[in-house]
């Protein structure tokens, strides 16, 4: 060994997994459940074999737009498969791995559809469905290093982000998502009690309306409504913003991330309704009393987003409940109930059934993991710096 060769001490940094990748595919896992077995009724048993769906022959009523959107809807799960088994499986191993787990998730999703009066398990999905997640965990091993480790996306994460914040980072992701399903009142999300209501009706076999037990027996005035309205979009906006203020370090941009995530969401909301409805409803969600609560909820952010952590997640939790306690006590307002007429879902069910879950159980996502232990010891460790 020459002289002038350094000798490097430091303990060789073993490469680490996801977090964010383990949990995004956990949350795509859900989504494609609930979107292949919507809606969830009528189960029974035809006493046929789960799997005789693969020895059929082929379907021969089908068009491109059935096999690209089966193909790119298991893209991500195919990319998120090959981060997620890191360190596990690298390389071709990884490909092959992805590829066997994409094909038992779509064996499993058709299989059980045989169960499903309302859904036809066919060969066709099954292939396509697996192709899409071969494909995604070629295009997942292509941009491994753009996400794990040492890369520039990993470092901004580690810079902006607390270390608690890898399941906060994919709620944070799918809220945007969550505002493609239609609602009553923007970000008016999590309105649980009409769908309650309507189990309730089916398995006892009698009306039962549990807003309407909740609430007083006088139908509410316009007025009402607006207050209403205003009350659920400030709540829901506030919980959502203050639920990211609170996973960001000190250094991180705090008023461009909340922009972004606004503007986002916003995005999201307008193509939607553009495309659930026709374009001159773009901006239909517009109203009166959702301007007065974005404009709220600006007022509030504006004092709030340099507030202590705790102080932010406190304010989170708290707002997100009222919202949910406003959104499921008050009736369907009349002027949504009109614009649904319009609706036509077609060849987006299994989508827009997949978004109304998402619609439903993000507040009482944010809420559960703005109760995480985690947050606690993420303050301690910020008081010992």
């Amino acid at each position: 060994m020459s002289g002038n060769e350094v000798v490097s001490t430091e303990p060789r940094r073993e490469p680490r997994g996801s977090p964010v990748s383990r949990a995004a595919l956990l949350a795509y896992l859900l989504l494609i459940v609930y979107a292949s077995w919507f809606p969830f009724s009528g189960w029974r048993g035809a006493g046929l074999s789960p799997f005789t769906f693969l020895t059929l022959n082929m379907p021969q009523y089908w068009t491109g737009f059935d096999v690209v959107v089966n193909i790119i809807g298991y893209i991500p799960l195919g990319m998120l498969l090959v981060l997620a088994i890191y360190p596990w499986l690298r390389g071709i191993w990884a490909i092959i791995g992805a590829a066997v787990l994409g094909v038992l998730v779509s064996g499993i999703m058709e299989a059980v559809q045989t169960y499903l009066p309302s859904r036809v398990p066919s060969n066709l999905d099954f292939m396509t469905n697996s192709a899409g997640a071969l494909v995604g965990a070629f295009i997942g091993l292509a941009g491994a290093r753009s996400y794990l480790n040492e890369s520039r996306l990993y470092q901004t994460r580690k810079r902006w982000f607390a270390p608690h914040a890898s399941q906060g980072l994919v709620l944070l992701a799918l809220w945007p998502l969550a505002q493609i399903y239609p609602v009553g009142y923007l970000f008016g999300h999590g309105q649980l009690l009409p769908i309650l209501s309507g189990w309730l009706s089916r398995g006892l076999d009698t009306d039962i309306d549990l807003v309407a037990m909740l609430r007083p027996g006088k139908a509410m005035t316009s007025e009402q409504f607006l207050l209403s309205e205003t009350v659920i979009t400030a709540c829901g906006m506030t919980g959502a913003v203050l639920t990211m203020l609170c996973l960001l370090n000190r250094g991180a941009p705090r008023t461009r991330l909340v922009l972004a995530m606004l503007a986002i969401g916003l995005l999201f909301k307008t193509l939607a309704s553009s495309l659930q409805f026709t374009p001159a409803n773009a901006f239909a969600w517009i109203t009166p009393g959702a301007q007065g609560g974005f404009l709220i909820g600006v007022i509030m952010l504006s004092g709030l987003a340099f507030a202590p952590q705790v102080a932010q997640r406190r304010l989170a939790i708290a707002t997100l409940l009222l919202s949910l306690l406003v959104v499921n006590t008050i009736p369907v307002n009349p002027y949504f109930s009109a614009t649904l007429q319009g609706w036509v879902q077609g060849k987006f069910l299994n989508f827009n059934g997949a978004a109304q879950f998402l619609s439903l159980v993000w507040p009482l996502l944010a809420v559960w993991f703005l109760m995480l232990p985690s947050h606690k010891l993420n303050r301690v460790a910020d008081r010992r710096r």
